[in-house]
């Protein structure tokens, strides 16, 4: 089986942030020999890859947007080829249309941006889009309406429109 960061993201997500009763994720992963590494080894996953997806939430968790710096919308976002290379039309316009319906917000944009393009992954699509986006809503302090609401659409065909 060809694991990567995001399968190890995905467990973690489902296992331990998903679950209210579950430590939050601050100083959960501050250990790379602990517990919960020696669960992730249970469950199949490699040394490597389990490391690889730690780092990638300490990268996360060291971007969070100062929210006391409002952004006013700017200009339109022009992809990098290495972002076009990475995330299909259909990821792409979604990101497009989470920010315009003010799910994400600029910097919360180039956030997930850079969490996708972390991933070990030649490319992502929609579904693969959608995971990341809402393990970096969850690590957004006030983004709660937007994690629900996120949430909500992970497991629908059509997102529905945000009021």
């Amino acid at each position: 089986m060809k694991e990567s960061i995001l399968d190890v993201l995905l467990y973690l997500f489902e296992h331990y942030f998903a679950n209210e009763d579950a430590p939050k994720t601050e100083g959960m992963f501050a250990s790379r020999d602990g517990t919960l590494t020696g669960e992730l080894l249970e469950a199949g996953f490699s040394r490597a890859e389990i490391h690889k997806a730690l780092d990638w939430l300490d990268a996360l968790a060291q971007q969070r947007p100062d929210p006391g710096l409002a952004r006013a919308s700017g200009p339109m976002r022009v992809f990098h080829e290495s972002e076009l290379d990475k995330l299909d039309v259909e990821a792409r316009g979604f990101l497009l249309y989470l920010e315009q319906h003010g799910v994400l917000d600029a910097d919360q944009r180039e956030l997930v941006l850079d969490r996708a393009m972390a991933l070990d992954q030649d490319e992502l699509d929609l579904d693969d889009l959608k995971w990341v986006v809402l393990m970096v809503l969850f690590n957004q302090p006030g983004s709660e309406a937007a994690y629900a609401w996120m949430e909500t659409q992970m497991y629908l065909d059509e997102p529905e429109p945000v009021h």
